[in-house]
């Protein structure tokens, strides 16, 4: 018999976070999901009263994340998946963008994810074993116009966590970046914090818009199973891109990188070191 697996999901009241710890609890496992507003999961909380503890967090506020990181490993006795995926939204133009906007952006999308794998680090090393679950984008590879402070945090996050992955390699504990697409979620909506528009960006922001379209993307829980089948390998991979169509886009933003990079290649060598 499989002994089920305990999981710290942060942002679980939505989206993705709502939809892995619906796959979890499915699959039998335990669940300890932690957001700012845990009315969302009250019917999970009623379908498996056993195996879902609910934690109120706010992961910009270092101290409340470790109470609630403890509260987490002593919820069931153990951390197996730790889940970064608490996150938010800044929307518009690096000039647009205040300074209390920057701040916020990356306190919760880096910050945050920071403080919560800093608590749950002694714990997983104390047991010798976990995984932890680092939720970026898949435009890590670089920004995007209108979602560059966005791309800025996750790719901040992305560096940190191949950092991680090496420092805690040796204490048997595996991190993953998980890059996931465009999915259905209420990134766009309920987590999104607008600039003020500038006029002379109005133009673009009408091209960026043509480009986007209206579609809401795919529904969260058809990025479940590829993140229970990941966090079942006993040799997961560093770095995994989440979709099919993201996929292609991040071979696409890799292959014209490296094209750049060769088409200046006598320029950069004209330099020592």
């Amino acid at each position: 018999m499989t002994t089920a697996r305990v999981w710290f999901i942060t942002g679980a009241s939505r989206g993705l976070g709502r939809a892995f710890a619906e796959a979890a609890l499915a699959a039998g496992d335990r669940v300890v999901a932690a957001a700012r507003d845990l009315g969302p999961l009250d019917d999970l909380a009623a379908a498996h009263p056993a195996d879902l503890v609910r934690l109120t967090l706010d992961v910009t506020d270092r101290a409340a994340v470790q109470k609630v990181a403890d509260r987490a490993a002593a919820a069931f006795g153990r951390l197996d998946v730790v889940v970064n995926n608490a996150g938010t939204m800044l929307f518009g133009m690096v000039e647009e963008a205040t300074e209390e906007q920057i701040r916020a952006q990356f306190d919760v999308n880096f910050f945050g994810a920071v403080w919560v794998t800093q608590a749950v680090v002694p714990h997983l090393r104390a047991q010798g074993s976990g995984h932890i679950l680092q939720v970026t984008t898949m435009g890590t590879g670089g920004g995007v116009a209108s979602a560059g402070f966005y791309a800025a945090s996750k790719s901040a996050l992305d560096s940190v966590s191949q950092a991680l992955a090496m420092e805690l390699a040796p204490f048997g504990i595996k991190v993953t970046i998980v890059q996931p697409g465009g999915y259905g979620t209420e990134l766009f909506t309920r987590g999104l914090t607008a600039t003020e528009p500038r006029p002379e960006y109005e133009a673009l922001r009408a091209q960026l818009a043509e480009m986007w379209g209206d579609e809401a993307g795919p529904d969260p829980s058809t990025a479940a199973p590829v993140v229970m089948e990941l966090a079942s390998l006993a040799e997961p991979p560093l770095r995994l891109i989440v979709g099919g169509a993201s996929y292609d886009m991040v071979q696409q933003m890799d292959q014209a990188r490296t094209e750049q990079y060769r088409a200046w290649e006598h320029l950069s060598r004209k330099a020592p070191g």
